[in-house]
């Protein structure tokens, strides 16, 4: 008699045990991806970008700009990121996927907006000719930081965050009107016993799927 091979049973609750558990892990990296790249962006906007000097009387003066003299893209875009993040879990379906497209799109552009003023001069050659007056002063010696990369990095990060929204966003919660703004559940009221001679109570107590002809 030949053995009868074991068919594998499907186990339903095992399943949805493991997506509840990738739902969270990739709600948990989108929300840490997505704050640490703003906080990146906004951080290193406001550090030096790049540095020169400028000639005046003979002599020389030194010049800076930060990532704000540069542009004001990336920093713009961490701001609509960080607003993206958060309205991410307040809509639903297409909401959510435009929602999350705006996160990866403002993560893509904080990055192409940095990477472009990681080389851009004019912000010193502004300052060069307000401080020597001479609308035609260009700055001299002029050198970057590494912080527009920094900026790049945190644009990455907040892209990420996107990617993850529009990959794993259909499975992830969202505000509910069960919730008070504190954030607690509401507590269902204590349902008053059915008055047979209130037919609009016997019909609320079958909604509620009790039976009003049973004595409490």
């Amino acid at each position: 008699m030949e053995a009868v091979s074991a068919v594998p049973v499907p186990q339903p609750r095992a399943a949805a045990a493991t997506a509840a558990t990738s739902s969270r892990r990739s709600l948990a990296a989108a929300l840490f991806l997505g704050a640490v790249g703003a906080t990146v962006v906004l951080l290193a906007a406001g550090r030096i970008w790049a540095e020169g000097t400028a000639s005046v009387g003979g002599g020389t003066v030194p010049l800076e700009a930060k990532g704000s003299d540069v542009t004001g893209v990336p920093t713009a875009l961490a701001i609509v990121g960080l607003a993206a993040l958060v309205a991410v879990f307040a809509v639903r379906r297409a909401g959510r996927f435009l929602v999350a497209a705006l996160l990866a799109l403002s993560g893509a552009g904080t990055a192409a907006a940095a990477l472009l003023g990681a080389s851009d001069g004019k912000a010193l050659d502004e300052k060069a000719a307000r401080t020597t007056g001479d609308t035609a002063a260009t700055v001299e010696a002029l050198t970057h930081t590494a912080w527009p990369y920094v900026t790049v990095a945190g644009g990455v990060l907040i892209l990420l965050a996107g990617l993850l929204a529009l990959r794993f966003g259909r499975q992830w919660p969202s505000m509910s009107g069960r919730y008070e703004r504190d954030g607690s559940p509401r507590s269902r009221k204590a349902a008053r016993p059915a008055d047979p001679d209130r037919p609009e109570d016997l019909w609320k107590a079958l909604d509620r799927g009790e039976d009003p002809t049973r004595e409490a």
